[in-house]
């Protein structure tokens, strides 16, 4: 697929509560069952640690935060960020699917683990707000070669290897490019948000990742490599 058509996405999470002490019985409960396996690995840690470091993985206990894209226009790398209440920053993340990238035999997306976790996580929470999910992103049921427009990073690295993982940043220094940790990382989201309140910084940590992925998308795809001064952050 050409990289043109291709909308180059990454999400941030949080757990859904600042604190596991604000969670009411019912869902310290879950939150218990959910997490048993956790706290086999980790007996050191308290149900509260592990939720303040685990939560926002899950799509039914964290919230999204943060949702950053990339495209190409031309020789150009766009990259926008979405944020606010979650609600709000799914519906218009979904409307610019519809307008612009609504088309599975033109268009794609892009991302790192993108099929086990960004997609999967957008959808649920659009659920759970009762938000009409794009037909190019409704894919359960679907089978793989159903959902061939979705280009994963991690897979194409994976090359049929099921059991292997690499993240992005493991990944791009195997392939001797920057790193986009800069002033946080993944685990630092948290507590940016909840502790300093500060959503511009996730979100140029997220964007940060977008073109990294680009970049990795582009080594693995033996496309041309993306350059500093191509990439353009839009409002």
């Amino acid at each position: 697929m050409e990289n043109q058509k291709l909308l180059f996405l990454d999400i941030e999470t949080v757990s859904g509560s600042p604190d596991y002490e604000q969670l009411n019985d019912r869902w310290k409960d879950l939150w218990a069952t959910k997490s048993r396996f956790m706290a086999l690995q980790h007996p050191d840690q308290s149900p509260g640690q592990l939720y303040s470091d685990r939560a926002g993985i899950f799509a039914e206990f964290g919230r999204i935060v943060c949702i950053s894209i990339g495209y190409f226009n031309g020789a150009t790398f766009r990259v926008k960020s979405f944020t606010g209440e979650e609600g709000a920053l799914l519906r218009e993340f979904f409307n610019l699917v519809g307008r612009h990238f609504s088309d599975p035999r033109q268009h794609g997306f892009c991302g790192h683990n993108i099929r086990e976790f960004d997609l999967p996580y957008l959808c649920r929470r659009a659920v759970i707000h009762q938000i009409e999910i794009p037909a190019i992103l409704q894919l359960s049921g679907r089978k793989p070669w159903e959902t061939n427009y979705i280009v994963d990073t991690l897979e194409l690295w994976k090359f049929g290897d099921v059991k292997n993982f690499t993240s992005l940043d493991l990944l791009a220094a195997c392939l001797g490019l920057p790193t986009s940790k800069s002033d946080i990382s993944g685990k630092d989201v948290g507590k940016v948000f909840w502790k300093e309140n500060d959503v511009n910084r996730i979100a140029q940590y997220c964007e940060k990742d977008v073109v990294l992925t680009a970049r990795v998308y582009l080594r693995l795809a033996g496309k041309p490599a993306l350059d500093d001064a191509l990439v353009e952050y839009v409002d």
